[in-house]
């Protein structure tokens, strides 16, 4: 039976679903949503989708039957549930922005930014016969669309990145924790640690503590094996050498910040990298305007680079400052693989 083309959004109520709610009601063409409640949210609520009201629907069968395509941004029970209620529709995609869905039969992991930005001037792969949909982590397309971009025109031996992470990688749980944090450390209070199980206001984590639920090494892990994969996909740029990552845990509440040396096989100066650097997904500040930062790219789609230098010690090598905002590139991306759907 054809499908009508509704978009059921699980986790309306999450950081990257109310993201990928003001991305389906902005973009173009705009995406029929159909808002359903994860597990910490209250079916019934009347909320909006840009400027129409929309109500939150709870997740069953029925809720999703008439779906063209179900986006996971809810938190990994939600999730697992969803993927349980579909196990045997196989009419119906699947676009995951939470990697629960990553490691199953026949996912695909995606990126579409990053794949235009590749096949530029060429036909894009078809991904229609594609039933998961597994958006990469930001940070790798972040990452992905700076290397790519400057391997085309300047090729890199060698780069060494240090990626800060911000606190809602974690949604409002790791929002709210931080906040917490930092007003318990002005009065002298117990700090909250459920998500980081360490002191992370006024602070910076290499390492979680023991008992957080997640750790930042897998993260990291998760980070690189997505880099690679984007940074292999045919096309312009194609062939960056992967980086030396190291994620750190920043106390600041949204976007990723990157710090990147990058050494290249004939460094051709600061005034050629940023002309090369320059492309639509690419905010470019030069050496006359102040560096990006995350707190400005908030809302911002794609990257901005900035503070571009040259290492005074390898004659070869320069640094960059890169910033992007994690939930709107990983919405952003989520909501082009919804329109490409056939």
């Amino acid at each position: 039976m054809a499908k009508i083309p509704v978009i059921a959004l699980i986790g309306s109520d999450s950081l990257m679903g109310r993201e990928f709610r003001d991305l389906a009601a902005t973009g173009t063409p705009e995406l029929t949503l159909k808002l359903i409640a994860a597990e910490d949210e209250v079916p019934g609520l009347l909320t909006a989708v840009g400027d129409t009201p929309a109500v939150v629907g709870g997740l069953d069968a029925a809720a999703l039957e008439s779906a063209r395509a179900v986006v996971l941004a809810g938190g990994a029970a939600s999730s697992h549930k969803a993927l349980e209620l579909l196990d045997a529709d196989e009419d119906t995609a699947i676009i995951d922005l939470t990697g629960v869905a990553e490691d199953l039969p026949g996912a695909q992991l995606r990126a579409p930014l990053v794949e235009a930005a590749a096949e530029a001037g060429d036909e894009l792969e078809d991904h229609s016969g594609a039933r998961i949909h597994s958006i990469a982590h930001p940070a790798a397309i972040a990452l992905a669309l700076f290397l790519r971009r400057l391997h085309e025109h300047d090729p890199i031996r060698h780069s060494v990145i240090e990626i800060f992470a911000p606190a809602s990688e974690h949604d409002t749980r790791g929002v709210e924790e931080l906040h917490q944090q930092a007003l318990s450390l002005f009065s002298f209070q117990k700090l909250p640690r459920a998500v980081f199980d360490a002191q992370l206001g006024f602070n910076l984590l290499a390492r979680y503590g023991d008992e957080a639920p997640a750790s930042l090494e897998d993260t990291e892990l998760r980070i690189e094996r997505h880099l690679a994969a984007l940074l292999a996909l045919p096309g312009e740029g194609s062939g960056a050498p992967l980086p030396s990552l190291r994620l750190i845990q920043a106390p600041v509440f949204h976007g990723y910040s990157f710090s990147a040396w990058v050494e290249f096989e004939g460094n051709p100066g600061v005034e050629a990298l940023e002309s090369g650097l320059a492309a639509p997904m690419i905010d470019l500040r030069t050496g006359e305007f102040e560096p990006p930062n995350n707190v400005g790219q908030a809302g911002q789609g794609g990257i901005a680079v900035g503070a571009v230098s040259l290492d005074r010690t390898n004659p070869e090598a320069c640094w960059f400052w890169m910033v992007a905002d994690n939930l709107r590139l990983a919405a952003e991306n989520a909501a082009e693989v919804a329109r490409q759907l056939p």
